[in-house]
């Protein structure tokens, strides 16, 4: 059995592992010059490349299409992946909230956990080659058409008994994951999601939020609300950065993939930032009393000091419109109630993504439908298979969008390597 795998991130090092332990005779075509390139840069370089929860807790960390991942999370699971790294010679080690790297923090070992793996296999891997149409016959993929990279026009047929697409998303196009095949796929007639990104900063509209650039918030709730709804369409605890286009951070991150459909549809969002999130409307009440009672000579442009970050003052003191030099004892409580409303309802408006560019990980792509979930191979084309970031699912930050990726390759690969029979 003769295999082409189209990408050699995750999904594509995955499946020709699985492929290759099932006996098939298995080449890898990467169009960069080194296989996991986008693996590098995953987790600020130090690889968070699963997370150590039940497989179970998996399902809520997948944004769209969890169910989908049922048969691959059942055939290489996130155990199986630690132990596949670790038996590679690869120590790794749990985080907070089970988050699982390489015990050295270097993204590169999880890269050469695989590539080892498939020298032993003799996996042939092919650089600096892209994949540019998919061959078919009689309904059947029998192989790719590829080129060097800078010599596009000098193309060349791969011929193979099935071919699995691992060629990734959107997301970082620097690292050669540009989509480039989806509208290979289109033409053949396929359903692709509109692609968008995901996992990825926002962009604000108050000229207030820059001022802040740098500073990071913990333990605040932050939510996010749509003009057609009462209630939040998002709303987490955790941590937040401010920077000079507006924010970032894991709440933020994590809320761009849930709200990114909706974004794009209204333009605008408006958003709130709970800053004190452990204490209730009364007891915050309090405490600005007792801030006026205990400081009631001084200017009101100290009345924050110890409440917020000092980088966060200015901005506040101008939000409130409270001459910074009134004295506290001259607060009224029509402006205390004012003051408490703009630290429990801290107000931005998002207005868009970072974009590709910065996203960690793409939205939308090969619907699901289009493929078989025991097997990962379309329904349409008997001998092409599909895996990872190409196929309309993603997941949160914590090492669940990797975990995705290694799974559906390793079963893509077995799949294929048995001529696409249910595993």
């Amino acid at each position: 059995m003769k295999i082409i795998i189209v990408g050699a991130g995750a999904a594509g090092l995955a499946a020709a592992v699985s492929a290759a332990e099932k006996g098939a005779d298995v080449t890898i075509l990467e169009r960069n010059e080194k296989a996991g390139k986008k693996i590098y840069i995953t987790g600020k370089g130090r690889c968070n490349f699963t997370n150590a929860a039940p497989i179970d807790d998996f399902y809520q960390n997948i944004v769209t299409n969890p169910r989908f991942l049922y048969s691959a999370f059942a055939y290489f699971n996130n155990q199986d992946l630690k132990k596949f790294i670790e038996d590679a010679g690869v120590p790794t080690k749990v985080e907070r909230g089970g988050r699982m790297f390489p015990q050295s923090d270097h993204a590169s070992d999880i890269t050469r956990a695989f590539t080892d793996t498939l020298k032993k296999l003799k996996v042939k891997i092919i650089y600096n080659t892209r994949v540019l149409g998919i061959l078919c016959e009689n309904g059947k993929v029998t192989g790719v058409r590829a080129a060097e990279e800078g010599h596009l026009s000098e193309q060349k047929e791969y011929l193979a008994d099935a071919v699995i697409l691992a060629a990734g998303g959107k997301s970082y196009p620097t690292t050669g994951s540009d989509g480039n095949l989806i509208p290979v796929l289109k033409d053949m007639g396929l359903d692709i999601k509109p692609c968008y990104p995901a996992l990825v900063p926002f962009e604000t509209k108050e000229e207030y939020i820059p001022k802040m650039q740098g500073l990071s918030l913990k333990n605040i709730e932050f939510k996010i609300f749509s003009s057609k709804k009462k209630k939040p369409i998002y709303s987490e605890f955790g941590e937040m950065l401010f920077t000079h286009f507006g924010i970032s951070g894991p709440v933020v991150i994590s809320a761009s993939s849930k709200v990114a459909k909706v974004l794009e549809r209204e333009g605008e969002l408006k958003a709130e930032i709970d800053l004190k999130p452990a204490l209730s409307d009364e007891k915050l009440n309090a405490r600005l009393i007792r801030t006026v009672e205990e400081g009631e000579n001084k200017n009101f442009s100290h009345f924050f000091d110890g409440l917020l970050p000092s980088k966060m003052i200015p901005v506040m003191v101008g939000l409130t419109e409270i001459d910074p030099e009134k004295k506290l004892n001259s607060i009224t409580k029509q402006e205390r109630a004012h003051i408490l409303t703009l630290l429990k309802h801290f107000p931005l408006t998002i207005t868009g993504t970072r974009g590709f560019n910065e996203a960690i990980s793409t939205g939308g792509g090969l619907s699901v439908k289009e493929v078989d979930p025991k097997t990962m191979q379309l329904k349409k084309y008997p001998g092409l298979f599909a895996c990872g970031e190409m196929l309309d699912v993603d997941a949160l930050t914590g090492g669940y969008n990797l975990q995705s990726a290694f799974s559906m390759g390793a079963l893509a690969g077995c799949s294929a390597a048995k001529g696409g029979k249910d595993e």
